[in-house]
């Protein structure tokens, strides 16, 4: 019974992870990345659809993205949904393609892209202890069922707040080390 919560938790915890490493690859650091379009979207016949699911997108060279769509009337949607998006450069649409051109990054670019990542790990922690909430709750019904005993109910809370406070650390370990990587030249 108690594994099965452990179990739970496990797999959600891991989940959170996964998400916030996705949610680190949609930062800007030196070298353009094309996970920074991950969260554009534009309308297709009337769906809302992402922008690689459209259009082929490449990173050309360092400072350089280029979106070419499957469908040449596509375009203008594409160019305006990036615009939209406020990614912090202006789509450059030369009737064939979109091309985005980064700037090099600043000082502050950098260190605004250090705060966006630490906040992504506040909230990756939030869902970590949101977790941990709903296995104490599972483990508060076993306790009114009675069906344990005193010392196996505080072994499972204690072992839990462990599982808890090792993926914190982990996510720590993630932000820290994403963190350096922005901050560096």
């Amino acid at each position: 019974m108690l594994d099965n919560i452990f179990k739970a938790q496990d797999e959600a915890a891991q989940k959170a992870i996964e998400a916030l490493k996705r949610d680190f690859a949609t930062l800007r650091s030196g070298k353009v990345s094309i996970n920074i379009l991950d969260n554009i979207s534009v309308d297709y016949y009337g769906t809302q659809t992402p922008l690689n699911q459209v259009a082929t997108v490449l990173a050309s060279d360092a400072s350089t993205i280029s979106i070419t769509p499957w469908e040449k009337k596509m375009l203008k949607d594409i160019t305006s949904a990036i615009a939209a998006a406020n990614i912090g450069v202006n789509p450059n649409n030369d009737g064939e393609c979109v091309k985005l051109f980064f700037p090099p990054m600043t000082r502050e670019d950098r260190e605004k892209s250090a705060k966006e990542a630490k906040a992504m790990g506040e909230k990756a922690k939030v869902s970590i202890r949101n977790i941990r909430k709903d296995a104490n709750d599972e483990i508060k019904k076993i306790e009114k069922e009675k069906t344990m005993g005193e010392d196996d109910i505080k072994r499972a809370y204690d072992d839990i707040q462990k599982h808890t406070d090792a993926f914190i650390d982990k996510i720590d370990e993630l932000v820290k080390h994403k963190e350096a990587e922005l901050l560096k030249i």
